[in-house]
């Protein structure tokens, strides 16, 4: 970046195109600062409130150009974006935050699980898969049932399976059509909590209040926040993120799931480093919230105040769900969030609610 912190009337530019780079973008605007996205979709969400859209593939080295003559540093708002693209911005002397390396992490749930344990960080027991066979000898040590998952790609429930025995094996690993895999095993918790936190250039971290999340078939479906946790649980969250972020050098909002187990010990499920769906509850929660902090941590400012003002409890809505917009637009109690998008799929993400009531005071 050519200054730092970078001062109002200064361009970020988003690649992704989707809700969180739209709500990146908004609060962007609130700082004095303009956005540019570079996305492959026609009249994206977040397209409709940026200064300028570059549609093209992510690793197009004319669109990349383009982009790298309009901006003062470069985020994303999903873990997906390739490689080559980040390289190219890099050879184009453009600063990208987080750091590349926080996305190569992300998108290999091996290299992901096995950064998390080098730097500190517990997870669940893991294998590399790449044959039924191999498949077959880490269930004998890992035990069943385990979760067979896809090294690269999928989300919201989607490439992955259980493996129930041995004897499943191979139709498990035919049903990932025999993509390279990871085996984790199960994990025996009593709740999911993730953690949003965010460092700045100067390694300023501040980490947001824990939040309680409740997934249907894979997908999140309600984060409440903040959660009752005590000292001890809390006390291994901040030391998580913290651990996490400093082996990264990060510079950004990161999301960081966790379980909760029966000996109140917490493991990482997995990290996401960009602004994330759990902490959407912050938009209506916090002093600060999440798409602000990345927006500040990415410019260079100071990381603003993640104490919580009131207790929220986030709904995603979900396909035809948004269609309920007149009731939660009328129900004094509810936040509506809705993200733009032009067609109501089954279970795509459409929006979010975040239902507020005051904080209990000890």
């Amino acid at each position: 970046m050519a200054d730092s912190p970078l001062p109002p009337g200064s361009t970020i530019g988003i690649l992704g195109g989707g809700q969180l780079g739209r709500m990146l973008a908004l609060a962007a605007a609130k700082l004095g600062l303009d956005v540019v996205i570079l996305t492959p979709d026609e009249d994206s969400p977040a397209s409709r409130v940026v200064k300028k859209t570059i549609v093209a593939t992510y690793d197009d080295p004319k669109a990349l150009k383009a982009l790298s003559r309009l901006v003062d540093v470069v985020t994303y708002e999903f873990e997906n974006v390739p490689a080559a693209a980040v390289e190219q911005l890099a050879a184009l002397n453009v600063t990208v935050s987080p750091d590349p390396r926080a996305l190569a992490v992300a998108q290999d749930r091996v290299d992901e699980k096995t950064f998390l344990n080098t730097a500190g960080a517990p997870t669940v027991a893991f294998a590399a898969i790449d044959s039924a066979e191999a498949l077959a000898i880490a269930l004998a040590e890992i035990g069943a049932p385990a979760l067979l998952k896809t090294r690269r790609g999928g989300y919201d429930g989607k490439g992955q399976t259980w493996v129930e025995n041995a004897a499943d094996a191979p139709a498990a690993f035919a049903r990932l059509d025999g993509a390279p895999a990871i085996l984790e095993a199960r994990a025996e918790f009593v709740r999911e909590l993730s953690v949003i936190a965010a460092r700045g250039r100067d390694g300023e971290i501040a980490l947001f209040p824990l939040a309680e999340n409740h997934h249907e078939n894979g997908v999140l479906r309600r984060t409440s926040a903040p959660a009752p946790v005590g000292s001890a649980t809390l006390e291994q969250a901040e030391r998580i993120a913290a651990q996490v972020m400093a082996a990264l050098d990060y510079v950004g909002v990161i999301g960081i799931e966790l379980f909760q187990l029966t000996d109140g010990r917490l493991v990482v499920n997995e990290i996401a480093p960009r602004v994330h769906n759990t902490g959407h509850w912050t938009q209506d929660g916090c002093v600060t919230d999440q798409f602000e902090q990345h927006i500040r941590a990415v410019a260079g400012w100071p990381l603003g105040s993640t104490a919580a003002t009131g207790h929220v409890e986030m709904t995603n809505l979900l396909g035809e769900e948004a269609a309920d917009w007149p009731r939660l637009a009328a129900d004094p109690e509810a936040r509506l969030h809705l993200y733009g998008k032009r067609e109501m799929v089954a279970g795509r993400k459409m929006g979010h609610v975040n239902r507020v009531r005051p904080l209990e005071r000890g």
